[in-house]
Order: C-alpha cells, then structure tokens, then sequence
C-alpha cells in the first residue's frame, strides 16, 4: 500500500464514501465531489503516469508542448492526431453557427475541415486565452484602456530565468487565471468559452531539487486528473533540465476534486486494479532551454499499465449568457 499511485486510488475512494451530489450549471450530469485535497510525487521514483489505467502518453506530450510553445489553435493537435481538445471549439463553432442559420458541421467533419482548410481552422480552431498563451504570452494593458495590449509577459521564461538567477526564490509562479477573460466576469466580446482548470502553479527549490506545485481549481479526477498529474511531473522534469537541477516533488493541490455520475462504474473498475511500478523517462541532452524542448526529445521507458477504461468527456463550464439562460 505504500505505491504512491494508492494516493490517487484512495482520493477516488474518498469521494465515492463522502462526494456531495451536485449538478454544475450547463452539465447533464451530476458529480460527486470533494473540496480541498492533496496528492505528491517523489520524482526520484519515477514519471507518475498512473498504472491502474492506461494513459494516453502522446496526448500529454503533445499538449504540453502546445501549452509550452504558446499555441492557441487545435490544428496542432489535429495534425499529430491527438484529439483532447476537439470538443472545446467545436461547441463554439455551432453556437455560431446556429446564430447564422448555417448548415452544421457534425464534429468529424468539423475535425476533418480543421485538419485540411487553414482558413477555416484559423477561424475555427482557436481557443485564445488558453494555457499556452497565457503562460508565453499574457496580455498587460498598462497604459491603455482597450485594444491591443501594450506588451504581452512570458510567465514560463521569466520563471526559468528566475530560477537560474535566484533558485531560493519564492516568487516563481505561473498563473493561467485572468479574471478579465472569464465566466461573468467578461466582457461578451473578450470572453473565453471554456474553463481554465489547473490554473496556477510554483516552482520552488528544496534541498538542491526543484519542485512543482499544482494549484486545480476543478478537477474531473476520472478522466482529467491522471493526464494531469503526469503532465505536469513531466514539465517539472523539464525546467529541471534546463535550470540545471534534479527534480524534487510534484505536489498536486486541489479545490473542487469530483467524479462524474456516467464514469461511477469505471472508477469501480480502476479501484479493485492493483498498482505496478512507475515508468521512467528520458530527455534529449539537446534540450538545455524551453523552447528546445520538442515531443521527441522525450523517451518513456518500462510504461507497463492496466488497459485502457474508456469514459465520456463532460464539456463543462466556461462563458454562461445569463438573458438567454444557457452555455
């Protein structure tokens, strides 16, 4: 029972016995959730990619470069067939669509059009204000009141810089929440349709090891958690690299942790599921700055999971139009 991955086995267990019944605003289903819970990783020990269930490896490593490299349009991940992100701006797509009468793309075709129309995918495809750009590039607006913003802040190169200079500091943070893109808070114009889920996170040096703190604010622990905990170990192992130092923690930190009603069945599956050891990686010498880093510069080795349990994604949160009293 001391495998790290019983920490997340145990959390599923914990909202089964004690998850309070809720149902979020736009959702057709209901959750069972927790609030306020905490999970940690000792990295010496291996990449936490969880074993009681297969995880998909290439979506992680190919979204974290898209979060790494600043992208907002999909058509990144549609090129490399990774597909995590299909749902968010095709939901948007049709909600203008139906305000313009317009015959609907179903969401294959939708794919298909994103993947071979570079018009219609820049039109389409994008999702701004998403990690990518606001961790390589926040908009300031000091000076101005509207329009473009005045300079825009590279949060995750500052970071690496800051820890090259000054390791102990304690003021290395990454913040992926701008109250001024989201939910009510937005102007209609500005907003961002989807939610920003894990939305903060610290570096911080220990004993000569880096360490990353996650702060998820609203966590599908079913489906969404498991990539999480591991893209984020991953990205720990990077700015290790490129900061010249060995990775310490990756310390997961959540607020509403919950499990949807349509995956119960599945995470009674993954519970009873015993679990192996963790895999471990390895990361190309070339890679000494991050914006070196490329999805092949990563090799996972000894990954070795229980298969694969399929669930559905609930498209949840994000931009609410209260006059016309939907999502």
């Amino acid at each position: 029972m001391d495998h790290p991955e019983y920490q997340y086995l145990n959390l599923l267990k914990d909202i089964l016995k004690n998850g309070d019944k809720n149902h979020d605003r736009g959702a057709d289903v209901y959750s069972y959730g927790v609030f306020g819970r905490q999970i940690r990783f000792d990295l010496s020990k291996g990449l936490p990619l969880l074993t009681t269930k297969r995880v998909y490896w290439k979506g992680v490593l190919h979204e974290l470069y898209w979060f790494m490299s600043g992208q907002t349009n999909i058509k990144y991940l549609v090129d490399n067939n990774v597909h995590i992100w299909d749902d968010y701006p095709y939901k948007i797509y049709k909600s203008k669509i139906q305000d313009l009468r317009s015959k609907i793309l179903d969401k294959e075709e939708f794919i298909e059009k994103i993947k071979t129309d570079d018009k219609f995918a820049r039109k389409h495809g994008e999702l701004p204000r998403i990690y990518g750009e606001m961790w390589r590039k926040w908009p300031a607006y000091a000076g101005l009141r509207r329009g473009k913003p005045a300079r825009t802040i590279d949060q995750l190169l500052w970071v690496v810089n800051e820890i090259k200079e000054d390791p102990y500091a304690h003021n290395t943070i990454v913040n992926s929440w701008n109250p001024e893109y989201l939910y009510t808070m937005a102007q209609p114009e500005d907003t961002s349709y989807f939610p920003i889920c894990h939305n903060m996170y610290q570096i911080n040096m220990k004993k000569g090891k880096l360490n990353l703190q996650l702060y998820q604010r609203s966590a599908d622990v079913f489906l969404g958690v498991p990539f999480n905990i591991a893209s984020y170990a991953l990205l720990t192992f990077i700015i290790a690299k490129v900061t010249g130092y060995e990775p310490g923690e990756f310390v997961h930190t959540f607020g509403d942790v919950h499990i949807y009603e349509n995956h119960l069945t599945q995470v009674k599956e993954q519970i009873k599921r015993e679990p192996r050891s963790f895999p471990t990686i390895k990361i190309d010498s070339s890679v000494k700055d991050i914006d070196d880093f490329r999805p092949e510069h990563v090799i996972l080795e000894n990954y070795n999971p229980h298969p694969p349990i399929k669930g559905e994604l609930s498209v949840v949160g994000g931009y609410y139009e209260k006059s016309k009293n939907k999502v």
